[in-house]
Protein backbone atom coordinates (compact mmCIF):
# COMPACT_ATOMS: atom_id res chain seq x y z
CA UNK A 1 0.00 0.00 0.00
CA UNK A 2 1.03 3.68 -0.47
CA UNK A 3 2.83 5.50 2.34
CA UNK A 4 4.87 8.22 0.47
CA UNK A 5 4.74 12.04 0.44
CA UNK A 6 5.40 14.19 -1.11
CA UNK A 7 7.21 14.36 -5.10
CA UNK A 8 10.55 16.19 -5.03
CA UNK A 9 11.49 15.63 -1.57
CA UNK A 10 9.62 12.17 -1.17
CA UNK A 11 9.07 10.47 2.11
CA UNK A 12 7.87 6.42 2.57
CA UNK A 13 7.00 5.30 5.58
CA UNK A 14 7.78 1.42 6.95
CA UNK A 15 7.11 -0.40 10.15
CA UNK A 16 4.44 -1.64 12.46
CA UNK A 17 3.44 -0.34 15.52
CA UNK A 18 4.38 -3.53 17.58
CA UNK A 19 7.00 -4.68 15.00
CA UNK A 20 10.69 -4.50 15.61
CA UNK A 21 11.14 -1.00 14.03
CA UNK A 22 9.48 2.00 12.29
CA UNK A 23 11.47 4.64 10.06
CA UNK A 24 11.15 6.32 6.74
CA UNK A 25 13.07 6.89 3.54
CA UNK A 26 13.85 9.92 2.29
CA UNK A 27 14.63 10.46 -1.64
CA UNK A 28 15.92 13.75 -3.23
CA UNK A 29 17.57 15.38 -0.09
CA UNK A 30 20.16 17.39 -1.66
CA UNK A 31 24.05 17.01 -1.12
CA UNK A 32 25.88 19.02 1.39
CA UNK A 33 23.21 18.92 3.88
CA UNK A 34 24.96 18.91 7.34
CA UNK A 35 22.68 16.80 9.90
CA UNK A 36 22.15 18.51 12.91
CA UNK A 37 21.61 15.75 15.64
CA UNK A 38 20.66 17.65 18.51
CA UNK A 39 18.01 18.86 16.66
CA UNK A 40 16.68 15.47 15.65
CA UNK A 41 16.75 14.69 19.52
CA UNK A 42 15.10 17.70 20.70
CA UNK A 43 12.12 16.92 18.09
CA UNK A 44 12.20 13.16 19.24
CA UNK A 45 11.43 14.53 22.66
CA UNK A 46 9.26 17.17 21.60
CA UNK A 47 6.89 14.34 20.30
CA UNK A 48 6.49 12.46 23.75
CA UNK A 49 4.32 14.71 26.25
CA UNK A 50 4.90 12.41 28.86
CA UNK A 51 3.21 13.39 32.25
CA UNK A 52 0.18 11.96 33.83
CA UNK A 53 -2.19 12.12 31.07
CA UNK A 54 -0.39 10.49 27.95
CA UNK A 55 0.03 6.67 27.03
CA UNK A 56 2.74 4.92 29.41
CA UNK A 57 4.99 3.16 26.60
CA UNK A 58 8.21 4.38 27.06
CA UNK A 59 10.15 4.03 24.05
CA UNK A 60 13.79 6.10 23.83
CA UNK A 61 13.55 7.07 20.35
CA UNK A 62 16.64 6.82 19.45
CA UNK A 63 16.86 7.87 15.39
CA UNK A 64 19.44 5.32 13.36
CA UNK A 65 20.88 7.01 10.07
CA UNK A 66 21.44 3.86 8.43
CA UNK A 67 22.17 5.36 4.76
CA UNK A 68 22.57 8.78 2.73
CA UNK A 69 25.17 10.36 5.24
CA UNK A 70 29.04 10.22 5.07
CA UNK A 71 31.06 11.80 8.13
CA UNK A 72 27.38 14.34 9.22
CA UNK A 73 26.92 15.72 5.15
CA UNK A 74 24.15 14.45 2.89
CA UNK A 75 25.71 12.44 0.14
CA UNK A 76 22.45 12.92 -2.19
CA UNK A 77 21.88 8.93 -2.35
CA UNK A 78 18.40 7.85 -0.12
CA UNK A 79 18.48 8.55 3.31
CA UNK A 80 16.77 5.71 5.89
CA UNK A 81 16.29 6.47 9.10
CA UNK A 82 15.24 3.66 11.82
CA UNK A 83 13.98 3.79 15.13
CA UNK A 84 13.40 0.76 17.07
CA UNK A 85 10.19 -0.58 18.66
CA UNK A 86 11.47 -1.45 22.60
CA UNK A 87 8.30 -1.20 24.88
CA UNK A 88 5.68 -3.56 23.00
CA UNK A 89 3.05 -5.88 24.44
CA UNK A 90 1.20 -7.53 22.09
CA UNK A 91 -0.88 -9.30 24.68
CA UNK A 92 -2.77 -5.96 24.85
CA UNK A 93 -4.14 -6.71 21.31
CA UNK A 94 -5.27 -10.75 22.01
CA UNK A 95 -8.45 -10.14 21.17
CA UNK A 96 -7.67 -9.15 17.39
CA UNK A 97 -8.34 -9.93 14.37
CA UNK A 98 -11.79 -11.47 16.14
CA UNK A 99 -12.89 -8.65 17.82
CA UNK A 100 -12.35 -5.33 16.06
CA UNK A 101 -12.16 -2.48 18.00
CA UNK A 102 -15.27 0.36 17.49
CA UNK A 103 -13.53 3.42 15.89
CA UNK A 104 -10.29 1.91 14.64
CA UNK A 105 -8.71 0.62 11.89
CA UNK A 106 -9.03 -3.22 12.39
CA UNK A 107 -11.97 -3.95 10.89
CA UNK A 108 -11.15 -2.49 7.90
CA UNK A 109 -7.59 -3.34 7.17
CA UNK A 110 -8.22 -6.82 8.28
CA UNK A 111 -11.05 -6.84 5.41
CA UNK A 112 -8.75 -5.22 3.15
CA UNK A 113 -6.09 -7.62 3.21
CA UNK A 114 -7.79 -10.52 3.87
CA UNK A 115 -6.61 -11.44 7.53
CA UNK A 116 -2.93 -10.86 6.85
CA UNK A 117 -1.96 -7.73 8.23
CA UNK A 118 -0.47 -6.56 11.80
CA UNK A 119 -3.57 -5.12 13.49
CA UNK A 120 -1.23 -4.84 16.77
CA UNK A 121 -1.30 -1.18 18.42
CA UNK A 122 -2.80 -0.32 15.09
CA UNK A 123 -0.58 -1.87 12.50
CA UNK A 124 0.87 0.19 10.12
CA UNK A 125 -2.24 3.11 10.57
CA UNK A 126 -0.23 3.72 13.90
CA UNK A 127 0.56 6.74 15.33
CA UNK A 128 3.47 5.31 16.22
CA UNK A 129 4.69 5.67 12.85
CA UNK A 130 4.56 9.56 13.78
CA UNK A 131 8.16 9.03 15.21
CA UNK A 132 9.57 8.72 11.90
CA UNK A 133 7.63 11.43 10.57
CA UNK A 134 8.87 13.55 13.11
CA UNK A 135 12.60 12.15 13.03
CA UNK A 136 12.38 13.08 9.28
CA UNK A 137 11.07 16.39 9.27
CA UNK A 138 13.87 17.33 12.07
CA UNK A 139 16.21 16.05 9.04
CA UNK A 140 14.81 18.59 6.69
CA UNK A 141 14.06 21.30 9.41
CA UNK A 142 17.99 22.94 8.00
CA UNK A 143 16.68 23.66 4.85
CA UNK A 144 13.69 25.82 5.57
CA UNK A 145 15.76 27.34 8.09
CA UNK A 146 18.19 28.27 5.39
CA UNK A 147 14.80 30.54 4.15
CA UNK A 148 13.98 31.97 7.21
CA UNK A 149 10.45 30.08 8.07
CA UNK A 150 9.26 29.38 11.11
CA UNK A 151 6.72 26.52 12.32
CA UNK A 152 5.19 26.22 15.43
CA UNK A 153 1.79 24.95 16.85
CA UNK A 154 -0.08 24.65 20.15
CA UNK A 155 -3.05 22.75 21.37
CA UNK A 156 -5.84 25.52 20.75
CA UNK A 157 -8.81 23.27 22.19
CA UNK A 158 -9.24 20.29 24.37
CA UNK A 159 -13.39 19.59 24.59
CA UNK A 160 -14.71 22.77 25.40
CA UNK A 161 -11.39 24.86 26.75
CA UNK A 162 -10.03 27.26 24.37
CA UNK A 163 -6.45 28.76 24.63
CA UNK A 164 -5.55 32.22 23.40
CA UNK A 165 -4.17 32.66 19.79
CA UNK A 166 -0.22 31.62 20.20
CA UNK A 167 0.34 35.32 19.09
CA UNK A 168 -0.88 36.21 22.37
CA UNK A 169 0.28 33.78 24.95
CA UNK A 170 3.75 33.76 25.90
CA UNK A 171 6.70 31.95 24.41
CA UNK A 172 6.50 27.78 24.42
CA UNK A 173 5.17 26.48 28.11
CA UNK A 174 5.78 28.30 30.82
CA UNK A 175 4.05 25.88 33.57
CA UNK A 176 3.85 21.89 34.04
CA UNK A 177 0.56 22.21 33.24
CA UNK A 178 1.85 24.12 29.57
CA UNK A 179 4.17 21.31 29.12
CA UNK A 180 1.85 18.46 29.32
CA UNK A 181 -0.95 19.75 27.27
CA UNK A 182 1.42 21.55 24.99
CA UNK A 183 -0.80 24.76 24.98
CA UNK A 184 1.15 28.45 25.93
CA UNK A 185 -1.91 29.90 27.39
CA UNK A 186 -1.27 29.01 31.10
CA UNK A 187 -4.78 29.30 32.29
CA UNK A 188 -6.23 27.15 29.34
CA UNK A 189 -3.31 24.67 29.86
CA UNK A 190 -4.96 24.18 33.87
CA UNK A 191 -8.23 23.94 32.60
CA UNK A 192 -7.11 21.45 29.75
CA UNK A 193 -5.69 19.04 32.62
CA UNK A 194 -8.74 19.15 34.37
CA UNK A 195 -10.58 18.51 31.22
CA UNK A 196 -8.29 15.46 30.16
CA UNK A 197 -8.59 14.09 34.29
CA UNK A 198 -12.12 14.05 34.37
CA UNK A 199 -12.40 12.11 31.29
CA UNK A 200 -9.71 9.63 32.02
CA UNK A 201 -11.07 9.14 35.53
CA UNK A 202 -14.43 8.44 33.55
CA UNK A 203 -12.72 5.84 31.57
CA UNK A 204 -13.27 7.56 28.37
CA UNK A 205 -11.16 10.50 25.79
CA UNK A 206 -11.73 13.43 24.54
CA UNK A 207 -11.08 15.62 21.43
CA UNK A 208 -8.84 18.03 20.72
CA UNK A 209 -7.34 20.65 17.83
CA UNK A 210 -3.82 21.71 17.17
CA UNK A 211 -3.30 25.44 15.96
CA UNK A 212 -0.26 25.70 13.87
CA UNK A 213 1.49 29.11 12.35
CA UNK A 214 3.89 28.96 9.55
CA UNK A 215 5.51 32.26 9.45
CA UNK A 216 8.71 34.04 7.44
CA UNK A 217 7.80 31.95 4.30
CA UNK A 218 8.57 33.78 1.08
CA UNK A 219 6.28 35.01 -1.29
CA UNK A 220 5.38 32.37 -4.11
CA UNK A 221 6.28 28.83 -2.57
CA UNK A 222 3.48 26.59 -3.90
CA UNK A 223 1.68 25.17 -7.30
CA UNK A 224 -1.43 25.86 -8.76
CA UNK A 225 -4.21 23.83 -8.01
CA UNK A 226 -3.40 20.12 -6.92
CA UNK A 227 0.06 21.04 -5.27
CA UNK A 228 -0.78 24.14 -4.08
CA UNK A 229 0.35 25.14 0.02
CA UNK A 230 -2.96 24.55 1.81
CA UNK A 231 -4.27 21.40 -0.75
CA UNK A 232 -0.55 19.66 0.20
CA UNK A 233 -0.56 21.04 3.71
CA UNK A 234 -4.65 20.00 4.14
CA UNK A 235 -3.72 16.24 2.40
CA UNK A 236 -0.37 15.82 4.68
CA UNK A 237 -2.73 17.16 8.30
CA UNK A 238 -5.58 14.22 6.92
CA UNK A 239 -3.27 11.54 7.13
CA UNK A 240 -2.05 12.02 10.63
CA UNK A 241 -4.05 9.10 12.33
CA UNK A 242 -7.34 10.81 13.47
CA UNK A 243 -7.64 13.95 12.29
CA UNK A 244 -10.98 14.89 11.52
CA UNK A 245 -10.85 18.50 9.73
CA UNK A 246 -8.72 20.78 8.87
CA UNK A 247 -9.36 24.73 8.57
CA UNK A 248 -7.16 27.68 6.82
CA UNK A 249 -7.19 31.29 7.92
CA UNK A 250 -10.83 32.50 8.59
CA UNK A 251 -11.97 28.96 7.42
CA UNK A 252 -15.24 28.60 8.09
CA UNK A 253 -16.12 31.79 9.25
CA UNK A 254 -15.83 33.03 6.00
CA UNK A 255 -19.31 32.07 4.87
CA UNK A 256 -20.62 35.26 7.10
CA UNK A 257 -18.48 37.41 5.66
CA UNK A 258 -18.45 39.90 2.52
CA UNK A 259 -16.06 40.29 -0.07
CA UNK A 260 -14.57 43.86 1.70
CA UNK A 261 -14.73 42.17 4.92
CA UNK A 262 -12.51 38.74 3.37
CA UNK A 263 -10.29 40.65 1.19
CA UNK A 264 -6.97 41.99 2.05
CA UNK A 265 -5.25 44.40 0.39
CA UNK A 266 -1.68 44.88 -1.06
CA UNK A 267 0.34 47.15 0.04
CA UNK A 268 4.73 47.56 0.53
CA UNK A 269 6.00 48.28 -2.77
CA UNK A 270 6.22 46.85 -6.28
CA UNK A 271 9.49 45.53 -4.69
CA UNK A 272 8.38 43.97 -2.00
CA UNK A 273 4.48 43.93 -1.51
CA UNK A 274 2.92 42.94 2.02
CA UNK A 275 -0.45 42.13 2.61
CA UNK A 276 -2.24 44.56 4.44
CA UNK A 277 -5.45 43.39 7.22
CA UNK A 278 -6.02 41.72 10.26
CA UNK A 279 -4.33 38.53 9.67
CA UNK A 280 -4.36 38.36 6.18
CA UNK A 281 -4.09 34.79 3.57
CA UNK A 282 -1.19 33.27 4.13
CA UNK A 283 -1.76 31.70 0.53
CA UNK A 284 -3.33 32.64 -2.14
CA UNK A 285 -3.95 30.40 -5.17
CA UNK A 286 -1.99 27.87 -3.76
CA UNK A 287 1.20 30.55 -3.37
CA UNK A 288 2.50 31.81 -0.13
CA UNK A 289 1.90 36.02 0.19
CA UNK A 290 4.37 36.21 2.43
CA UNK A 291 1.85 36.68 5.41
CA UNK A 292 1.71 34.33 8.69
CA UNK A 293 0.49 31.00 7.19
CA UNK A 294 -2.77 29.98 9.79
CA UNK A 295 -3.84 26.28 9.70
CA UNK A 296 -5.88 24.75 12.42
CA UNK A 297 -6.18 20.03 12.58
CA UNK A 298 -9.24 18.37 14.59
CA UNK A 299 -8.51 15.36 16.65
CA UNK A 300 -10.91 12.73 17.26
CA UNK A 301 -10.99 11.40 20.87
CA UNK A 302 -8.74 8.23 21.10
CA UNK A 303 -10.76 5.13 20.38
CA UNK A 304 -9.60 3.08 22.58
CA UNK A 305 -11.29 3.59 25.92
CA UNK A 306 -11.19 1.40 29.20
CA UNK A 307 -15.50 2.07 28.95
CA UNK A 308 -17.06 -1.60 27.89
CA UNK A 309 -18.66 -0.98 23.90
CA UNK A 310 -20.97 -3.37 21.97
CA UNK A 311 -19.21 -4.38 18.77
CA UNK A 312 -19.12 -7.43 16.00
CA UNK A 313 -17.27 -10.34 17.08
CA UNK A 314 -15.87 -12.26 14.15
CA UNK A 315 -15.32 -15.25 15.21
CA UNK A 316 -18.62 -15.70 17.08
CA UNK A 317 -20.64 -13.24 14.43
CA UNK A 318 -22.82 -11.90 17.20
CA UNK A 319 -22.43 -7.61 18.94
CA UNK A 320 -20.62 -8.25 22.32
CA UNK A 321 -19.13 -5.83 24.60
CA UNK A 322 -15.23 -4.93 24.21
CA UNK A 323 -12.78 -3.30 26.81
CA UNK A 324 -9.71 -2.07 25.47
CA UNK A 325 -7.00 -2.69 27.62
CA UNK A 326 -3.65 -1.24 27.45
CA UNK A 327 -1.80 1.84 27.24
CA UNK A 328 -3.77 4.76 25.24
CA UNK A 329 -3.65 8.48 25.83
CA UNK A 330 -7.11 9.74 26.61
CA UNK A 331 -6.29 13.12 24.06
CA UNK A 332 -4.49 13.11 21.10
CA UNK A 333 -3.95 16.93 20.99
CA UNK A 334 -0.88 16.83 23.11
CA UNK A 335 1.57 14.40 21.17
CA UNK A 336 0.04 15.73 17.81
CA UNK A 337 1.43 19.35 18.33
CA UNK A 338 5.00 18.32 17.23
CA UNK A 339 3.50 15.66 14.41
CA UNK A 340 1.66 18.60 13.12
CA UNK A 341 4.83 20.53 13.27
CA UNK A 342 6.61 17.67 11.16
CA UNK A 343 3.75 17.64 8.57
CA UNK A 344 4.11 21.01 8.08
CA UNK A 345 7.77 21.21 7.47
CA UNK A 346 7.73 18.08 4.95
CA UNK A 347 5.29 20.08 2.66
CA UNK A 348 7.05 23.31 2.87
CA UNK A 349 10.56 21.63 2.04
CA UNK A 350 9.21 19.71 -0.98
CA UNK A 351 7.41 22.58 -2.61
CA UNK A 352 10.30 25.12 -1.41
CA UNK A 353 13.03 22.14 -3.59
CA UNK A 354 9.85 21.89 -6.40
CA UNK A 355 10.05 25.87 -6.77
CA UNK A 356 13.26 26.72 -6.78
CA UNK A 357 13.71 28.13 -3.11
CA UNK A 358 15.82 25.49 -1.91
CA UNK A 359 18.31 24.04 -4.63
CA UNK A 360 17.77 20.43 -5.19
Amino acid sequence: MNMHLGEHVRLTLFGTSHGPRVGAYLNGVPAGLIVDKDAIVRAMNSRRPGGRYASKRKEEDVVHILSGVENGVTNGQEIELSIDNNDVKSRDYSFLPDHPRPGHQDMVMHKRTNGEADLRGGGTSSARLTAALVASAAFLSPLINTLGISVEAQVGVIGDVRAKPMDECPPRWETEACQEMRCRDPDAARAMVQCVKQHKTAANSIGSRVDLQISGAPLGIGEPWFDGMEPALAKAMMSIPAARGVEFGRGFSSVGMTGLQHNDPWGGTADKPVLQGDKPDGVLAGLTTGAVIRCSVAFKPPSSIASSQQTLNLSTNTVEPLVVGGRHDPVLGPRAVAVVEAMAILVLTDLAVRGGFIDA
